[in-house]
């Protein structure tokens, strides 16, 4: 098992690689370590398959709980189903690198990089972006890299290259950035309402540090002995497309500069054009070449086809300015948007549509015993705000199974997630577990910044007082050589025929969330600040007319969301509230019909549907942990009597004993020839004994309806920080 070690010195940190010793049997594979993370990723090819017109290409990013020295929580005691993060980390290697591959492979592909053990201070996902370069590369597979990714936090005042979890959460952001010699080819990003110059700066930063780690994977290639199988594009028979552009291209045109036209209207024209030249083509002589060639493939018709569209398109738009709907560039299409479209058993809803996309979104309320808890290898273990997004079929007017949600839920719906955490107030003021379900009812694009203005609406419904209103736009771009168009709020057929889709969400004050994807090789910074600044207005636009639906969270919450009080207590004093097995906090929950949590730094949060109910809940706790000194005078009562005294309750849930002898002045044969169950008695503590038990007396105290007689004063309790 003989293998070769490289570093690279990188921002003070040294990244080592390791080739020929792990995997010997896959095309290529590299251990990638920093700190005490190690991350193996591998990239195989196998043979080309036949009838299929697009590349074949999985990413997996598995994770392995021994890495963290945990053993998995599940009833098997072994990893099974990805968690959602591992999921997220797949898509953040597939999304660079896939438009790095020639549009013309048909190969299976398939890179597994799989975390084998984690140092908390160095995060795996950017390792295994960068491995799946260099494991491509050493795999000898056509690749248009090498490419690398980095993460940009922001401390202060100050960037740091590939911070820790605990530098993630400390910072202001949370930035991704992967790119080739070419430029940028993804971002990534979540933000504390940054201003779009702060994000800008840090992708620049980013993309040079990228610079070196190309540099050092180009090194490590020329160390080897390998050299780079750049992509060489086979030649194409033009026989068809050649046929298309002389018969199609007028036909096609006029059918995309018909702007009045519905999408509907469109996809019928441009099928009935598709439709009268292949009936044109069945009816050349058989030997005609196009004829031949279209028989022999059944798809080449469709491809062909397909492209001139696009040709045509994209020339529309470099040329006159003018997109297939007739807007102008940077014109949003018809915004609506509504709240509380649901009824108010639905804690809060809001229905946000621009154009043909339509999405509505739920808002609901819980305790904070639904937080998730995530069995995975990241530090943080629960969530407390979960965003799901469902796409169904008939959302673009098709038929298919229904399904569990795949990787594209997974991903617009952590999108989404991103986007309004910044906003949402802070876990001590407002102490609920909040779901959002946004379901996309239409899809014509950018369905993932309409979660993110359905989130808004539906939280605001509901009544979360979010610190600001966040909203989304997604840009796209037309790049023809030197010539670059970017396109706000793109719809469906400028994202499948166009080279970006960059998602841009915030509030007035800033940005929360990014994601670029490309499908070219690279994007200078240039363009990408130019997308970023354009976003802005589209954003303040659409935020306007979400903010004539509803400009403030509501006052009140639904009826049917749980009523929470949360207070602290000592945490020495949790064992006290919960009681030996469990009994005194079950017992205050059956007694107030309330659900009760307490965190491990004495956070008590109390749920319930009755806010009496809850506040008496509340007082009993404070009953019990408050701290009872010697000399104070409480009024209670006789809650049960034995041979040697009578117990008092003297707070909420807190007993203390009055002995015989300290019934009164006088001697007492039995204790109920002074006191009953239920009387009302003014107590003195006597003392406090060595295991915390109270002593209470009779003696010398005035009883009701003495003048003297002295009401307890109770402890304030420690406001939430």
């Amino acid at each position: 098992m003989q293998g070769q070690t490289q570093s690279i010195s990188f921002d003070g940190r040294e990244i080592r690689l390791t080739t020929g010793r792990f995997a010997p049997q896959a095309g290529g594979s590299v251990l990638v370590e920093c700190g005490d993370t190690a991350v193996l990723v591998t990239a195989t090819r196998s043979g080309g398959r036949d009838g299929i017109d697009f590349l074949p290409l999985i990413c997996d990013y598995e994770e392995r709980l021994y890495a963290a020295g945990r053993i998995p929580g599940s009833y098997m005691r072994r990893e099974s189903r990805p968690p959602e993060r591992a999921t997220l980390t797949a898509r953040l290697i597939d999304r660079p690198i896939r438009p790095l591959f020639p549009s013309w492979m048909r190969d299976d592909l398939q890179i597994v990089a799989t975390c084998l053990s984690l140092d908390e201070r160095v995060p795996a996902d950017v390792l295994a972006v960068t491995g799946s370069s260099i494991a491509t590369l050493l795999a000898g597979i056509p690749f248009n890299g090498p490419m690398a990714a980095v993460r940009v936090g922001l401390l202060g005042d100050d960037f740091v290259l590939n911070p820790s979890y605990r530098e993630m959460e400390r910072g202001d952001l949370d930035l991704v950035v992967a790119g080739t010699p070419d430029g940028v080819v993804m971002v990534e990003a979540g933000a504390n309402q940054l201003p779009e110059g702060d994000v800008i700066e840090a992708i620049d930063f980013g993309y040079e540090a990228i610079c070196e780690l190309i540099k050092a994977q180009e090194q490590l290639l020329k160390d080897l002995g390998i050299k780079q199988v750049k992509p060489e594009t086979p030649t194409e028979d033009k026989t068809v497309p050649t046929y298309l552009d002389k018969q199609c291209t007028k036909a096609i045109s006029e059918v995309l500069k018909k702007f009045e036209q519905s999408k509907e209207e469109r996809d019928t024209a441009l099928d009935a054009v598709k439709a009268e030249i292949s009936e044109k083509i069945a009816g050349l002589k058989e030997d005609d070449a196009v004829r031949q060639a279209v028989t022999a493939s059944s798809k080449l018709l469709g491809n062909s086809f397909k492209a001139l569209t696009k040709t045509l398109m994209r020339q529309q738009i470099l040329k006159d300015g003018k997109r297939v709907d007739g807007r102008g560039l940077d014109e949003v299409r018809t915004i609506s948007a509504l709240a509380g479209v649901l009824p108010r058993r639905v804690h809060g809803s809001g229905l946000f549509q621009r154009g043909l996309t339509q999405v509505l979104s739920t808002a609901t309320l819980g305790t904070p015993s639904d937080a998730q808890e995530m069995d995975d290898l990241h530090p943080n273990t629960e969530k407390l705000y979960l965003h799901h997004y469902n796409f169904p079929p008939y959302s673009v007017g098709e038929t298919r199974p229904m399904r569990s949600p795949g990787r594209r839920e997974i991903g617009h719906g952590a999108l989404a997630e991103r986007a309004i955490l910044p906003v949402l107030p802070e876990k001590d003021t407002f102490p609920y577990v909040v779901r959002v379900v946004s379901e996309v009812l239409s899809s014509n694009g950018s369905t993932s910044m309409g979660s993110v203005c359905g989130s808004t609406l539906s939280l605001m419904d509901a009544g979360v007082p979010l610190k600001a209103p966040v909203s989304g736009a997604a840009m796209g771009l037309i790049k023809e050589g030197d010539e670059v168009r970017i396109l706000t709020d793109i719809q469906g057929i400028e994202d499948f025929l166009g080279d970006m889709d960059f998602k841009v969400a915030g509030s007035d004050k800033g940005i929360t969330a990014l994601q670029m994807d490309m499908k070219i090789t690279g994007l200078s910074v240039k363009t990408i600040a130019e997308a970023v600044n354009k976003a802005r207005p589209a954003r303040l636009h659409i935020l306007e007319k979400m903010l004539e639906a509803i400009d403030t969270p509501r006052e009140g919450l639904s009826p049917h969301a749980p009523r929470l009080l949360s207070f602290r207590i000592d945490p020495e004093l949790i064992g006290t509230v919960i009681g030996p097995g469990g009994r005194t906090i079950k017992g205050i929950t059956e007694r107030t019909n309330t659900k009760i949590d307490i965190e491990d730094g004495g956070i008590v949060t109390i749920a319930s549907h009755d806010g009496a109910a809850a506040e008496e809940a509340q007082k009993i706790i404070e009953g019990l942990t408050r701290k009872v000194n010697e000399g104070e005078v409480f009024s209670g009562s006789i809650t049960r009597i034995i041979p040697i005294g009578a117990f008092v309750e003297i707070l909420p849930g807190k007993e203390g004993m009055i002995h015989i002898s300290q019934l009164s002045e006088a001697r007492v044969e039995k204790v109920e020839d002074v006191v009953k169950v239920g009387d009302e008695v003014t107590v003195r503590v006597r003392e406090i004994d060595n295991r915390g038990r109270i002593n209470l007396t009779l003696r010398g105290v005035p009883q009701s309806g003495d003048s003297t007689s002295v009401e307890p004063q109770p402890t304030p309790v420690a406001p939430l920080n």
